[in-house]
């Protein structure tokens, strides 16, 4: 077999997507981390709804005296699996997120904004049924969790929309 002389075109040329992918800028990348960083939480937060089920079956009780040993099951389990599915769709939506924004995805940007909007009235509204008392399925550790969880969202949403990061998604746009 003869080696190509060189010049003449056989050599290896570099494909499209390694001249053109450009590298995330430093607000990309610790935006994706701290993405990450929402799904571990958010992992806590999981195992916490899972823990916190005795304390929901107590304040079931207090709030109603005369449920059955049956009826505290059931309501305890009312509370409970929605917060657990809730826990494991964030997870999934955190990661999703990390990844689509890391490869430059503009939507996923947009997206992002969206969930972390949706997850801003949803910590409002926790954080006002606590203050009135009208919950059994968050307590203290439950809202710091969420409130650590939001803050992590502000951090993110702020580096996906700064200058840097525009100029990324810009540049990864077809």
């Amino acid at each position: 077999m003869y080696e190509p002389y060189p010049g003449t075109g056989a050599e290896p040329q570099p494909t499209a997507d390694a001249t053109l992918t450009p590298t995330p800028p430093p607000s990309i990348q610790t935006a994706v981390r701290l993405m990450y960083a929402g799904a571990a939480v958010e992992v806590v937060a999981f195992i916490v709804t899972l823990v916190a089920s005795g304390s929901r079956r107590a304040a079931i009780v207090k709030a109603h005296p005369g449920y059955t040993a049956a009826e505290v099951h059931r309501s305890e389990l009312a509370l409970t699996i929605p917060l657990a599915i809730g826990a494991l769709i964030a997870i999934a939506l955190w990661v999703w997120m990390a990844r689509a924004n890391g490869r430059g995805r503009s939507w996923a940007r947009v997206l992002a904004a969206v969930l972390f909007g949706i997850n801003t009235i949803d910590t409002l509204g926790s954080l006002a049924l606590v203050r009135h008392g009208t919950t059994l399925s968050a307590g203290v550790p439950t809202l710091i969790v969420a409130v650590v969880i939001w803050l992590i969202g502000l951090a993110a949403i702020v580096l996906l929309f700064r200058k840097d990061s525009t100029s990324y998604y810009a540049a990864r746009t077809p």
